[in-house]
């Protein structure tokens, strides 16, 4: 008897567990090797981006192991893009393009401008870390343009601002009976402005030029639907 109710209690509590193992679905534990990467084209890089927005929008993004991954890139990281966005808590970049760790470097300022210090950073993730892509990406109902439109002045923000302003004019003037206080001229501008970064990036660095003269990198713009999470790109 004593048999009989070990038997029965060991497969009442066995069997609930194999069937959460069976029906889980593994964890991504592997991050990109470098071999892997050097396979990976600027066309592919842009592709592995829009398959992992269309897994986040439809919400059924990769299970991954983070742990793992944490621990397999601490020998060394081989990300197939570089993402310059704003800093908006609603835009991560590694979320919405369902990328887990050392997939990517990210590169966040408010409204996503440019500088010397993200350009250079640009350089070392393009030149010496081997990322085969770089995302421009802007959002909707950004704060950092918005203000921008608006001249607002904030001690040390009004810098950033301020790299905003050249593509202010020439949107309102597009958009007449359009203000600052409607998100239709603000994401106007917020796309014009990602696309004037993109523009100035191979512009202000030759190393990044070369890269992209030989084939090796491409600059692409997005725009971020933060209610929907779809991302949608545009060309230089």
């Amino acid at each position: 008897m004593k048999h009989l109710v070990a038997f029965l209690l060991i497969n009442c509590f066995s069997l609930p567990l194999a069937l959460a193992d069976t029906s889980a679905p593994p964890l991504l534990g592997k991050t990109i090797s470098q071999a892997r990467q050097q396979e990976i084209s600027p066309e592919d890089a842009l592709n592995k981006l829009i398959a992992g927005n269309k897994r986040f929008v439809a919400n059924q993004g990769i299970q991954r192991d983070y742990l793992a991954q944490a621990k397999q890139s601490s020998y060394g990281q081989f990300p197939f893009a570089i993402i310059l966005n704003c800093m908006d808590s609603r835009s991560v970049p590694e979320m919405i393009f369902d990328q887990g760790i050392a997939d990517i470097f990210t590169l966040r300022v408010a409204g996503n401008v440019l500088n010397d210090d993200i350009l250079g950073s640009m350089e070392f993730g393009a030149e010496a870390a081997g990322a085969k892509l770089i995302v421009v990406m802007g959002h909707t109902s950004c704060g950092a343009v918005a203000g921008a439109c608006k001249h607002v002045q904030l001690g040390n923000l009004d810098h950033v601002l301020n790299k905003i302003q050249p593509v202010i004019p020439g949107i309102e003037k597009s958009m007449p009976g359009k203000t600052c206080t409607d998100m239709e001229l603000v994401d106007a501008i917020a796309k014009a402005n990602a696309s004037a970064v993109a523009q100035q990036i191979p512009q202000r660095s030759p190393i990044i030029k070369s890269l992209m003269d030989q084939g090796k990198l491409t600059i692409v713009v997005a725009m971020h639907n933060i209610k929907t999470g779809q991302v949608d790109f545009f060309k230089t």
